[in-house]
């Protein structure tokens, strides 16, 4: 075991506990890490050489996310930033600006090494348990994050720990539960379009198999009808905390817009599924992700 100075000098004020090394990249890593089934699949995805790089360049690098963010996040330059779940970089590499420490925490030691590139400050441990202090960092961040996580609730209570008074707590693209609670005929379409017919109905042709097949593993709370998340999670969790809390019920082809009231519209595939479930689509109850910005009173 190492002390934390001699890994990374920026962490060390920060950190709860000693860490170790990584042999390979000199990161710092959490002690006692124990992977699930969910957190290797999620930590091959998104340490992938090539999957990893086009999940960066293309995912979440897109002008209706970074409207989003940007409205939410308008600066954070001199700030102590904490991205859980960061993978490769994208939220730094997407919005950019000067913070004066950005913390980077995932469970790929690859995708943390990307991360690094980018400018983060890489710790690789397991966000249900962060080894950090609680109450430092002026914003921390979540995109994509919670689903990815066997525990949901335990990883949104670790990332609101570690705002500070004042602070602020963003998430966002986990998806809403009711978007695709799919039943019926709309159940067989969308095992149809994930299976038999893939090649002829996905929306990305350019995925492999092998692709396709490891991310929906790591997709641990958004494969079955039940997936995902609920706005009651955040009201329950963090407004007990102190947060004032609100969320935004989106669909993905929206940006600041959804501050106003608009959720925007989901893919054909996503509505055609919707109706063939008695679902109402085109309803913030029925959109597809939430956005939680909460704010630390």
């Amino acid at each position: 075991m190492t002390c934390p100075t001699d890994v990374a000098p920026a962490l060390a004020p920060y950190l709860s506990g000693p860490v170790l090394e990584s042999e390979t990249s000199g990161i710092a890593v959490a002690p006692n890490l124990v992977y699930s089934q969910g957190m290797l699949a999620n930590a091959y995805f998104f340490g992938h050489p090539v999957w990893a790089t086009k999940y960066f360049q293309q995912e979440s690098h897109n002008p209706f996310w970074a409207s989003r963010w940007r409205e939410a996040i308008p600066c954070w330059d001199d700030k102590v930033v904490v991205d859980i779940g960061c993978g490769p970089g994208n939220v730094y590499g997407t919005l950019g600006g000067r913070p004066a420490l950005i913390i980077g925490v995932d469970i790929s030691l690859n995708a943390l090494t990307m991360a690094q590139q980018v400018g983060y400050t890489p710790l690789l441990a397991d966000a249900q348990q962060l080894p950090l202090t609680s109450s430092f960092a002026d914003i921390v961040t979540l995109n994509g994050t919670i689903h990815h996580c066997d525990d949901m609730g335990a990883v949104l209570s670790e990332a609101a720990r570690l705002v500070r008074p004042g602070g602020l707590l963003v998430t966002d693209l986990d998806p809403q539960v009711s978007a695709r609670n799919y039943r019926g005929l709309g159940l067989w379409f969308d095992h149809a379009r994930r299976h038999p017919l893939r090649e002829l109905m996905r929306s990305d042709q350019r995925r492999s198999d092998a692709e396709i097949t490891t991310r929906a593993a790591s997709e641990i709370h958004n494969f079955c009808p039940g997936d995902g998340l609920t706005p009651d999670l955040y009201h329950r969790i963090l407004a007990p905390m102190g947060f004032n809390v609100a969320t935004y019920p989106h669909n993905h082809q929206i940006g600041a817009d959804v501050f106003q009231g608009n959720c925007g519209q989901a893919p054909w595939y996503i509505r055609a599924a919707q109706v063939l479930s008695g679902i109402e689509p085109n309803l913030k109850e029925t959109a597809q992700s939430i956005m939680c910005v909460a704010h630390l009173e």
